[in-house]
């Protein structure tokens, strides 16, 4: 694991002992315009990071999920020559309410992708972090998925129900071929759970730049295999966006074919 990729999960798991953890089991949330919540700590993660990374990293600006759209945009058009994605509290909803499932997700992205990729689950301890082309680690140690399942039938899967469209829901249920199915609130620690081994498929219906952007890349490094999509029955995209995208992916090659075949014989809608 290399020196920079070290300070960011230092930085990180300091940031989430004085700003999350603290505040865990006490956090007061307030709706945001879209009906998604943000607490005190959310917005102290972010000033956080944020001053720290400009020491880190002097001139490369945060695009952080506190943030305007149009702030967002406007760093997107610096994705080229480098900036930071931070999702500083990612499952709002869950730390609010006491689930303890939530963490802080950093990207660096560059040249239109992430290449560097630092998520910290404060709950359990766990520092997930990769680096494109080098690999993924966890808690310092290599991270990569030595899996040879192939069966839908023998795999774990997180869907993701609430974001999926109504004509996909009723193949979640009883007709899914999955062993079983869990939906835990955190993208970028779904991502990590993945390529930890602990989940084998994962369907998400519409997930933002900074809930994947390190998550993605983790998951990647570690061998599994994913694609986005910008709506169910579409084409798969690649490239940075602001636009929700929707994710399929499987732990490795051979079980992904199978889980895209299957979805892809769902009677989707137009969109």
């Amino acid at each position: 694991m290399s020196p920079e990729l070290d300070r960011l999960c230092s930085l990180l798991r300091s940031v989430a002992e004085t700003e999350i953890m603290p505040r865990f089991h006490n956090a007061e949330a307030q709706a945001k315009a879209d009906g998604s919540l943000v607490t005190v700590a959310d917005l102290a993660v972010q000033r956080r990071i944020c001053e720290e990374l400009g020491r880190l990293r002097p001139g490369l600006p945060v695009l952080g999920e506190e943030m305007t759209q149009e702030a967002q945009e406007q760093l997107l058009t610096d994705a080229d020559t480098g900036v930071w994605c931070l999702d500083p509290l990612d499952g709002t909803s869950n730390y609010a309410y006491g689930f303890p499932y939530f963490c802080i997700s950093l990207a660096l992205l560059r040249g239109g992708e992430p290449v560097l990729g630092c998520i910290v689950d404060p709950v359990h301890d766990e520092c997930f972090c990769a680096e494109r082309g080098v690999g993924a680690f966890h808690n310092g140690a290599p991270l990569r998925l030595a899996s040879q399942r192939t069966e839908l039938r023998k795999s774990l899967a997180i869907v993701d129900l609430k974001r999926l469209p109504n004509e996909d829901l009723p193949s979640m249920g009883g007709q899914s071929p999955f062993c079983s199915q869990r939906n835990l609130g955190s993208i970028a620690l779904d991502w990590c759970w993945l390529a930890a081994g602990r989940i084998q498929l994962y369907i998400h219906g519409g997930q933002k730049l900074w809930d994947y952007a390190a998550g993605r890349l983790i998951a990647t490094e570690a061998g599994a295999v994913s694609r986005l999509y910008i709506r169910s029955g579409g084409p798969p995209v690649d490239g940075l966006s602001l636009a929700p995208r929707m994710a399929i992916a499987a732990e490795n090659q051979i079980l992904f074919e199978h889980l895209l075949a299957w979805w892809s014989g769902l009677p989707h809608g137009s969109g």
